[in-house]
């Protein structure tokens, strides 16, 4: 039960609202946002734009701190969230995720022509999350959404890292690369961003809209030839490429660029602080807590072998009196080879779960803060050293799965899936592994404050 609270501390760390009002503060008609002040009685218009999985809660948050100061809005939210109450000025537009539809290129439409023909007495709001790439689609000229859509799944089963998936879709769009930061100059551009990207870098967060662009055409071209996908794309998304590399057409802004002297970057929410919520939970029941870094990498299945290690070796080093637990966070890839269902989170616990087959007083935890991994509905998994036995009992082979790429399905019939729904935020994935003694590990679980949220599926796990 230590895993799952920690896991529901982390979601609500990165809980849009709550982060939103306790970011901006109010004096007077003074906003401050972080190092940065507004005062907003000099603006004519003030705007809210954007898009992402925490767009909704941020759209919340940020109408409650600015009231009736805001003359109208919109944002792009995912289709996959409950029924949500009516944000006050700020339109909530449902589109989809993670391939781009036509509902997403109708809600940037309707974005660009509220905001006009802007001026430097207008502020624009930008709320963007992880999630604003699909979520915020306008095609390149030449580009069509078939075209679009075709590459982001190519790219997605592809194992390419997100910084790599972004590269390309940003040398795809009228909006992404900084490009958005183009439009709306000269107005003051204020961006509020909850990163859903290792290092939190600008430029990939929802594929930097208002943020420079330090890669180039050429960049994207050498992700398509790296995952061997430039002859499977597109033949109109080669071209546009290809007459970037010429010059034929204009790169996306770079640092240097006038048009960033008015936009502020702000990042609100991020991997890290969820990673601090669940380790000062684990400190205060008596684990020895470390975070052992929140940039995670890699193949999930390879990066689980790891975690398997660290969990062997915890278990020889941890004592009754002295519980020890690793906290990271990150995101993996899976390079699909099979035609399973399952995402980067299940097929990453279930490789630690072969790692630590046998060994008692050991856990797991890998889940995205999103609520949904890969194509599944679930967050994730969690597992411990009896996985693979109760697997065994019932005539599974745990390795087949990971090479059909199907550990959804090894969970279901096994046990251990984390099921939240959709959280309507999302700051990478949270990894958390725990040895302890083998009676602290099998007593009866005390009871869990729940989130509103499902309850994880797996009654056995700590």
């Amino acid at each position: 039960m230590d895993i799952r609270d920690a896991l529901m501390a982390a979601l609500g760390a990165a809980e849009p609202e709550t982060i939103l009002k306790r970011t901006l503060t109010m004096e007077g008609s003074t906003l401050r946002a972080g190092p940065t002040a507004f005062q907003l009685s000099k603006f004519d218009r003030i705007i809210v734009i954007g898009g992402g999985k925490a767009a909704a809660g941020m759209a919340a948050g940020l109408a409650k701190v600015l009231g009736d100061k805001i003359t109208a809005g919109i944002v792009n939210i995912p289709d996959s969230l409950p029924p949500l109450p009516r944000c006050s000025r700020i339109e909530l537009h449902r589109a989809t995720h993670p391939i781009p539809g036509s509902e997403g290129i109708e809600g940037v439409k309707m974005m660009l022509e509220l905001v006009g023909k802007p001026t430097g007495s207008d502020l624009v709001i930008c709320l963007l999350s992880g999630g604003g790439s699909a979520l915020l689609p306008k095609p390149a000229k030449g580009l069509r959404l078939p075209d679009i859509q075709k590459v982001t799944r190519l790219l997605l089963k592809s194992g390419a890292e997100i910084h790599e998936i972004n590269v390309v879709r940003k040398h795809l769009s009228e909006i992404a690369g900084g490009r958005l930061a183009e439009r709306l100059y000269p107005a003051q551009v204020l961006s509020l961003i909850i990163s859903d990207v290792v290092g939190d870098n600008l430029d990939s967060i929802a594929s930097g809209p208002t943020a420079p662009d330090p890669s180039t055409y050429l960049h994207a071209l050498a992700v398509l030839a790296k995952h061997n996908l430039v002859g499977e794309v597109p033949a109109n998304v080669r071209k546009t490429l290809d007459d970037g590399v010429l010059g034929t057409i204009e790169e996306t802004p770079k640092a240097s660029s006038k048009v960033f002297d008015r936009v502020h970057n702000l990042v609100v929410g991020s991997n890290e602080l969820s990673c601090r919520a669940a380790a000062d939970l684990f400190r205060r029941r008596g684990y020895a807590t470390t975070i052992l870094t929140t940039r995670v990498q890699g193949e999930a299945s390879e990066v689980g072998k790891r975690f398997s290690g660290l969990l062997v070796e915890m278990r020889g080093k941890s004592s009754p009196s002295e519980p020890a637990c690793i906290i990271a966070g990150g995101e993996t890839t899976v390079t699909v080879r099979g035609r399973g269902v399952g995402g980067r989170n299940q097929e990453l616990a279930l490789s630690v779960a072969l790692g630590i087959a046998g060994l008692d007083g050991v856990h797991f935890a890998s889940m995205g803060t999103d609520g949904l991994d890969g194509g599944t509905n679930a967050a994730g998994a969690v597992v411990d050293g009896r996985v693979i036995q109760r697997a065994l009992r019932k005539g599974l082979d745990a390795d087949s799965y990971i090479e059909r790429n199907d550990s959804h399905a090894f969970f279901k019939k096994v046990g251990g899936l984390i099921m939240t729904g959709a959280t309507g935020t999302n700051v990478n994935d949270i990894m958390i592994a725990i040895a302890s003694d083998v009676e602290r590990a099998r007593r009866r679980p005390e009871r869990v404050v729940q989130r509103p949220v499902k309850a994880f599926a797996n009654e056995s796990t700590k």
